[in-house]
């Protein structure tokens, strides 16, 4: 069985690094799947994780979700349920053996299909369960995803195949050991489901006040319980979720569109530019000048070699 899952995992690789044309994160042919590529280990990126599948074929990865460490490698796969502001880093890479990865995103609808046509029965749970988790990849899974990758060496197969595909990795997932804290997402009515709703209330209005009372309304429940149940699913506050989102939108802007920390600050909710400076650098390590700057360099640097 070791052999077998090692041999797949080697044929993964191999398919991964020979359709990747390019360093760092490349979107496939087949809908939702995502290769990634780094040829040494980084340092922290922040980034908001869409509900999916990650699977690391050859190197290790390590993320925190809040102050809560997961490390995974060709042994693992990681899935998040929700959307989640995540802190990550490659940890294990080198140019001749790269860091070789693929994501394949899914929504609840998708798990809430696959539910409704097998017999895999789980019912809504009013215990929130953590939308991240690490798992032990087994070879029925790691068939499933071989499948579906194979299938950029057929790409006229891929409108019918990929589907099918897609959707039986799903159902690997949901009979594995994490398959109800995935399902609880899905069904309606359990508390991962109910805080599901209160995340995307957040995720459009983050640059807004946070009214508690409406999120806890919005996921019909009282605010202690809100407030409990919100946690255990992130591993953290409503307002930590919240300032996540604006720091690292924040980040986004000064790279891209404006180098006034003031102006962004503004545009992300903060009515005080001190406060925003002060949060910036606890998240990030720099005030806003110094780290778009430090940045800047670094891609200039990379541009070059």
């Amino acid at each position: 069985m070791i052999n077998e899952i090692r041999n797949r995992q080697v044929e993964l690789a191999k398919l991964i690094e020979r359709h990747l044309y390019q360093n760092s994160f490349m979107e496939t042919a087949i809908p939702s799947l995502f290769f990634i590529q780094f040829n040494n280990s980084t340092g922290k990126a922040y980034r908001i994780y869409q509900p999916s599948l990650c699977f690391v074929a050859q190197g290790r990865k390590e993320i925190y979700l809040a102050n809560q460490r997961y490390e995974y490698g060709p042994a693992d796969y990681l899935v998040t349920s929700m959307n989640l502001p995540i802190k990550g880093q490659v940890i294990k890479a080198s140019p001749d053996i790269p860091y070789l990865s693929l994501k394949l995103e899914f929504s609840q609808k998708e798990i809430l299909g696959v539910l409704q046509d097998t017999e895999i029965q789980i019912s809504p749970h009013e215990h929130a369960e953590r939308a991240l988790f690490v798992g032990q990849i087994e070879l029925s899974l790691l068939d499933a995803l071989l499948r579906l990758v194979r299938l950029l060496d057929t790409p006229g197969d891929i409108p019918f195949l990929s589907p099918i595909y897609t959707k039986e990795i799903l159902y690997r997932l949901l009979k594995g050991h994490y398959g109800v804290a995935l399902a609880q997402s899905a069904l309606e009515g359990s508390g991962s489901y109910r805080v599901h709703a209160a995340i995307e209330q957040i995720m459009g209005n983050f640059d807004k006040p946070l009214r508690i009372d409406e999120l806890a309304e919005t996921a019909n429940m009282s605010l202690s319980s809100f407030h409990r149940h919100f946690k255990e699913v992130t591993a953290m506050s409503p307002i930590q979720f919240q300032k996540q989102l604006r720091l690292q939108e924040a980040r986004r802007l000064l790279l891209t569109e404006s180098e006034n920390a003031a102006e962004v600050a503004f545009r992300v909710g903060y009515e005080s530019s001190s406060q925003f400076t002060r949060e910036y650098a606890r998240m990030f390590g720099f005030p806003p000048r110094t780290d778009i700057k430090r940045l800047k360099e670094k891609y200039d640097q990379k541009q070059t070699l």
